[in-house]
C-alpha cells in the first residue's frame, strides 16, 4: 500500500502527464473524500494508463474509499468492461438479488431499476447477505436531464455517527433479513436466485447459511438469514457500518405504500423485512437515527457523460437520488 507522501509524489508525475487530481466537486476544504483523476486532452490512452498504475490505484482506492475517472475517452459500455477488466478480470454475477437489473453484456449491468420518482437510499451493495463484492464500478452513458445522481458516504464515518449503544447491540445480535416471494409482487424467487430450480434455490440457501422454507397460499418461499452489522476492512482494519436494516425494514417505504401491502398480504408476509438477528423488532428511532447518519455524511456530485466510479464496496456505501428524462448508468461488481 502507498504511503501519503507515495501517493502525494505519483500526483506530481501524473500532472505533468495531463492527468489532474483533485476532490468530489463540493466537498469541504480539508476534507478526505473520493479522489477525482481528470485526464487532459483527447490522446490520453486510458487502457495503458489503468494498466500501468492499477496497483497505485488499489491504495488510492483504500484511502480515498472511491475514485473518479472523469475524461477518460471512455464512451461505451464495452470500453468500460475493458476498463473494468484490467482492474479486476474476475467479474461477479448478480445472484441472490435484491433489485431488478437488465444484464447489458458479460457481467455488466444496469444500476438498479427502480421508478424515477424513487430515491434509493445509500448503502454498501449485498450488505443484506454473508457474501458481497470488494468493488463496484459505475458508468454514466445517459445524464438525466435533472437530478438522477449517485451519493456515496463513507462507511468509516457513518460507523462513527451511530450512537456507540446502537452499535454494540447491532454488533451482538446482527441483522436478521426476512424475504417472502409471492407471485408478482417485488421479485420472484427466479429471479432472485437466477434459476427456475427449487433444488437449485435450496443449495444456494444450504451453501449460504439461509434458513428457508417453501409454503402453499400467497408466499410461496420465505428465507431468513441473520448477517453482520459492521465489519472490519481486511486491508485498513478499520471499523464500518455495513448492513442494510434501514432500508430492508418495511419503515424505509412510503405511508400508502406500506399500508398497501400490509392490507394486501398481512403483514406476515410483506416482501421483505429486518429485525435484530435475535428476532426482536427495530425500534423506529433507531432506524432514523441510522437513516439520519447516512444523510449527514451524504456526498452527491454531478455525473459527467463517460465519468467511471470505482468504490471500495466495504468503505463506501452508495445510493440514488429521483430524476426526469432518460438515464443510464452501467454497474459491474468484483
Amino acid at each position: 500500500m502507498l504511503s501519503d507522501s507515495n501517493i502525494k509524489s505519483w500526483f506530481l508525475k501524473e500532472e505533468e502527464k495531463g492527468l489532474v487530481p483533485g476532490l468530489i466537486p463540493g466537498l469541504p476544504l480539508g476534507s478526505s473524500g473520493p479522489l477525482v483523476l481528470e485526464a487532459q486532452g483527447k490522446t490520453f490512452n486510458p487502457f495503458e494508463w489503468v494498466k500501468e498504475h492499477k496497483s497505485s490505484l488499489e491504495s488510492c482506492l483504500v484511502k480515498h474509499g472511491g475514485i473518479l475517472l472523469r475524461n477518460f475517452n471512455i464512451h461505451s459500455v464495452s470500453e468500460f468492461n475493458r476498463i473494468v477488466q484490467s482492474l479486476s478480470p474476475d467479474l461477479l454475477d448478480y445472484v441472490y438479488r435484491s433489485t431488478p437489473r437488465t444484464k447489458l453484456g458479460g457481467k455488466i449491468y444496469t444500476a438498479t431499476e427502480y421508478p424515477a420518482d424513487r430515491v434509493i437510499p445509500l448503502h454498501n451493495e449485498n450488505a443484506y447477505s454473508k457474501s458481497w463484492p470488494q468493488k463496484i464500478f459505475f458508468f454514466s452513458v445517459i445524464i438525466a436531464s435533472e437530478g438522477g445522481e449517485t451519493p456515496i458516504a463513507d462507511s468509516r464515518d457513518v460507523y462513527k455517527q451511530i450512537d456507540p449503544e446502537v452499535r454494540s447491540k447491532f454488533e451482538e445480535y446482527g441483522v436478521m433479513y426476512t424475504r417472502n416471494y409471492s407471485k408478482e409482487i417485488d421479485l420472484s424467487w427466479q429471479e432472485v436466485f437466477q434459476t427456475e430450480s427449487q433444488e437449485a434455490v435450496n443449495q444456494y440457501c444450504k451453501d449460504h447459511d439461509i434458513e428457508f422454507e417453501w409454503k402453499k397460499g400467497i408466499t410461496e418461499l420465505t428465507t431468513r438469514q441473520t448477517c453482520q452489522a459492521t465489519l472490519v476492512h481486511p486491508t485498513s482494519g478499520e471499523s464500518v457500518w455495513f448492513n442494510q436494516a434501514h432500508l430492508f425494514h418495511i419503515s424505509s417505504l412510503d405511508e400508502v405504500s406500506r399500508l398497501s401491502l400490509i392490507k394486501e398480504l398481512g403483514e406476515e408476509n410483506i416482501p421483505r423485512n429486518a429485525s435484530y438477528g435475535n428476532g426482536e423488532p427495530f425500534e423506529t428511532d433507531i432506524l432514523d437515527h441510522i437513516r439520519d447518519a447516512y444523510e449527514k455524511e451524504k456526498i452527491k456530485f454531478k455525473w459527467h457523460k463517460g465519468d467511471i466510479m470505482i468504490l471500495d464496496n466495504i468503505l463506501m456505501a452508495h445510493g440514488r437520488e429521483t430524476y426526469k428524462g432518460e438515464r443510464k448508468v452501467a454497474v459491474a461488481m468484483a
